[in-house]
């Protein structure tokens, strides 16, 4: 039985879904063990090979993952989380091997059936492993080399396989891609942060890898050492910190999507924030994305990032330049309680640019004066904030988010200063900073600042994430000025509350001087918070039942719910536009807070009945917040739109026109596809025979799976039930915000298809995709955006094919002292051979009627002249390549 708490079980070690007994039995295979791995459906199987290899004189027991055919491809290393094994990392790499990777999962020393002592990723210990690991992988028949000995590899792990990631990729140059999650950048600064020993997260780390005596002998000493006297020395600072990333911060060059934990008193923010700002240094791209969970419990959201990854991979590793990799930053915002299951409802956000922790300060002043702290003997009672490890069994990070306060202050043992209530909605993403004064009846001074959300009526007190920033002072008998950096949130502060400066002598989680004192404590200026505003939120999330109700009926219930008012009356019907199916005009949203910075700026354009029109553009163009605004659930500042002649607002009866696929739909897991689907369409309150059903389970093409409980499915799986469940009712308008995340090339392909016929019936289809390919096969009409303004709108081969290089097609091949003339030619810059004819790019003087008339003249044997260029490089000519 496993004791550690879910906290713990999620991160430290992340055990999966167990699957079903193999399709065949174990077969020894020279030292190994061979098992096929059963697949679901039309999934490939997936061959997976158990070996115990000798490295260094430890034995590491391993798995190597991928699917039938002699095809070499890019190998991936999963690594799992500290007191884990490589069976926790069992269904991530089968999920991986079926998308077309080679998969190598591993127990690292001391842990599972791998022997060795722990050595919290020692390089001359697990790290030197990794290396050796690649050497085996190079030598695969199924793994693709970008020389010899030298594989293309990524890496991934969560926790501690996330810093054996990045100290992989720092140690060994044959790694070309890492997606570290929820992990340290330094683990001295991690446990010992500003000089104050973390104790229960410390103990938890011993506790949880087998004891003292599982690990090496000088982190068993140095652990013995801290833990009885309270206080890191510098010997214990040393060891910690040449076994961490940030050593060796400057030798990381590769692509890294970096991944970190808002609810996290272990590894906190500011751990990715270092990570990410060293890696950029070095100019390799990194992203960096905050999730709802952490090692004190939240949503880790698996499936999500788990998607991410691939697309990092499929991306980096497989070069594919089409894969979406999400936006440079991304962050979940926790905002209000599912009715159906009391989950905390999930949002996000997102910024063409990583915001940093300090970004766009803004000062809150407060009140308190001079007030004395006592620092009890023996710092006993302690303050208590997070609850390491058992936080997350009460759901204590949840309840904080839902604005449920759950911390502990004992009178006389802190000081305490309260702003005015804010006037407006505050917005805090980032690591708010005070600075303040204290002198000491002791030269040791340990405090902990924390930030309180105050309700109106002063008694509600939200400790965001609970987390608390420790800081240790000495020589303060002479009293100094201090600057605390308190701990990096994401958290709203609502109109009427007040933020509350808290600094406490003791904290159930750290180590405390035992010496009784009393610490006199006085402000030196305002509070600083970041506020980010470039960070864009997306619409407020509804209960998962309803996500995909159609947008008329969603929001109408909602704000009926919520207020009872009566709709206002909206702009009259333009009879002209009956007949056109997306009408926009002079559209503008500027950001939040601000009055000259626009994420959509006098945007129009007009979208036709038959059409598939694909909305294109970089990072940051503003085609999500167009769509949000065409759907109804974010309202423009300028312009307007109108779908059918109807001007779009919330609860406007045209919505029910719309059907909207739009970053994945919120399905119930315990339920079957099909369940989901009339689950759904009941909720809409419209009769069972509009739903269509049966030719969305046809689009669908989920064959006996749709009788599976959703929990049970791919991404893929989901991505194409959730674009059916958008097409019930068979709308006018169909919405489809990167419908193809996910699918394989069959399916791309089967997708491009179904939006073909989808519009031949006379109906509407409007597709944003990063797929170039796909769109210039798939779409009718194009609109490109850059910087929220419209570049280019119109047919899809008028834009292609207004490039300067034509493909002139001959009858017979063109022989090479021909091909000379040619290129000689008035007009012309270069000329290529091909085995349809000639590719001749022009110069700005040249036109093709002049190169025909040339080409006639010199008897070269003409059949056809075309533009030559694709959608993807007419998308770069349009937008100064930002993409």
């Amino acid at each position: 039985m496993d004791l550690r708490p879910p906290g713990l079980r999620g991160l430290l070690g992340r055990p999966r879904r167990r699957l079903a007994p193999a399709a065949a039995g174990g077969v020894r295979a020279g030292a190994g063990t061979w098992t096929a791995v059963a697949a679901s459906d039309d999934a490939p199987a997936v061959h997976r090979t158990d070996k115990v290899m000798a490295v260094d004189g430890v034995r590491l027991d391993t798995s190597f993952f991928a699917t039938p055919g002699t095809g070499r491809r890019p190998a991936v290393l999963l690594a799992h989380g500290f007191g884990g094994s490589k069976d926790d990392m069992r269904t991530e790499a089968e999920d991986l091997a079926r998308d077309g990777y080679a998969v190598l999962t591993w127990s690292a020393r001391g842990f599972g059936k791998s022997t060795g002592k722990i050595g919290l990723n020692d390089p001359k210990g697990e790290v030197a492993d990794v290396s050796r690991l690649i050497d085996w992988l190079a030598k695969q028949p199924q793994v693709q080399l970008d020389k010899t000995g030298d594989p293309r590899v990524g890496m991934a792990g969560g926790s501690y396989g996330g810093a054996i990631s990045l100290l992989a990729a720092a140690y060994d140059s044959r790694v070309d891609a890492i997606a570290p999650s929820i992990t340290y950048w330094n683990l001295a600064d991690a446990l010992f942060p500003n000089g104050v020993f973390k104790k229960l997260w410390a103990g938890i780390f011993f506790n949880t890898g087998g004891g003292c005596a599982k690990f090496d002998p000088a982190l068993c000493a140095m652990y013995d050492r801290v833990a009885e006297s309270g206080k890191p020395d510098a010997a214990a600072v040393e060891l910690l910190e040449e076994r961490s990333p940030s050593a060796v911060g400057t030798r990381i060059k590769v692509p890294t999507l970096l991944f970190q934990g808002q609810t996290d008193s272990l590894f906190t923010l500011s751990q990715s924030d270092a990570a990410a700002k060293a890696i950029k240094a070095n100019g390799a791209p990194v992203d960096v994305d905050w999730i709802a969970g952490g090692h004190d419990g939240g949503d880790l959201e698996t499936s999500r990032v788990e998607g991410r990854v691939t697309s990092w991979f499929d991306r980096y590793l497989k070069g594919d330049k089409a894969a979406g990799t999400g936006p440079a930053f991304r962050i979940t915002r926790t905002g209000g309680v599912d009715s159906t299951d009391g989950a905390a409802q999930l949002r996000g956000a997102d910024a063409d640019s990583y915001p940093g922790l300090e970004n766009d300060r803004k000062s809150i002043a407060l009140k308190g004066g001079t007030q004395h702290v006592e620092n009890p003997a023996g710092a006993s009672p302690p303050g208590v904030s997070a609850l390491p490890g058992l936080g997350a069994a009460a759901g204590l990070s949840q309840l904080s988010s839902l604005g449920i306060g759950v911390s502990l202050d004992f009178p006389g043992q802190y000081a305490r200063f309260d702003s005015a209530p804010v006037t407006d909605n505050l917005q805090i993403t980032g690591a708010p900073t005070a600075t303040v004064h204290i002198t000491s009846t002791s030269d040791d001074v340990v405090l902990f600042g924390k930030v309180y959300d105050v309700g109106p009526d002063g008694t509600q007190q939200v400790l965001p994430s609970q987390l608390v920033a420790p800081i240790r002072i000495e020589g303060a008998k002479a009293g100094k000025d201090v600057t605390i950096t308190l701990p990096a949130i994401d958290h709203e502060v609502q109109k009427g509350h007040r933020l509350r400066l808290v600094l406490a002598s003791t904290d159930l989680g750290y180590a405390s001087p035992a010496a009784p004192a009393t610490y006199t404590v006085s402000l030196k200026g305002a509070l600083s918070v970041p506020t980010a505003p470039g960070v864009d939120t997306a619409a407020a999330a509804l209960p998962s039942w309803v996500w995909w109700l159609p947008l008329a009926g969603a929001v109408a219930a909602l704000a009926l719910l919520l207020t009872g008012r009566r709709r206002t009356a909206g702009p009259a019907p333009a009879p002209e536009l009956a007949e056109v199916p997306l009408q926009i005009t002079d559209l503008s949203k500027r950001y939040a807070g601000s009055t000259d910075r626009y994420a959509v700026r006098e945007l129009s354009f007009r979208v036709e009945k038959g059409q598939v029109l694909g909305l294109l553009g970089p990072n940051g163009a503003g085609k999500t917040t167009t769509l949000r605004m065409l759907m109804g659930l974010i309202t423009p500042d300028d312009g307007e739109i109108r779908v059918f002649g109807h001007a779009i607002r919330p609860g406007a009866p045209v919505l029910s026109r719309v059907g909207a696929f739009v970053e994945g739909a919120g399905f119930l897991p315990h339920l079957s596809g099909r369940e989901n689907l009339e689950l759904y369409w009941a909720a809409t309150g419209r009769p069972a025979e509009d739903s269509h059903i049966e030719e969305a389970l046809e689009i669908a093409g989920l064959g006996d799976a749709l009788a599976r409980a959703v929990r049970t499915y791919s991404q893929g799986m989901r991505q194409r039930l959730a674009i059916a469940q958008a097409m019930l009712g068979l709308p006018d308008l169909l919405i489809l915000d990167e419908p193809t995340n996910g699918l394989d090339p069959p399916q791309i392909r089967e997708m491009r298809e179904v939006m073909i016929r989808y519009a031949a019936a006379g109906r509407t289809v409007i597709v944003s995709s990063h797929l170039l390919a796909e769109v210039e096969q798939s779409c009718t009409h194009l609109v490109v955006m850059d910087r929220g303004r419209l570049i280019q709108a119109g047919p899809v081969g008028q834009i292609v094919g207004s490039g300067d290089t034509l493909l002139v097609g001959t009858e017979t091949p063109v022989e090479e002292p021909v091909v000379e003339k040619v290129a000689a030619l008035p007009g012309v810059a270069s000329v290529t051979s091909t085995d349809d004819g000639l590719l001749v790019r022009l110069d700005p003087g040249g036109s093709a009627p002049r190169l025909v008339a040339e080409l006639v003249r010199l008897d070269v044997p003409v059949a056809s002249v075309g533009p030559h260029r694709r959608l993807e490089d007419a998308f770069l000519t349009l937008i100064g390549g930002s993409a």
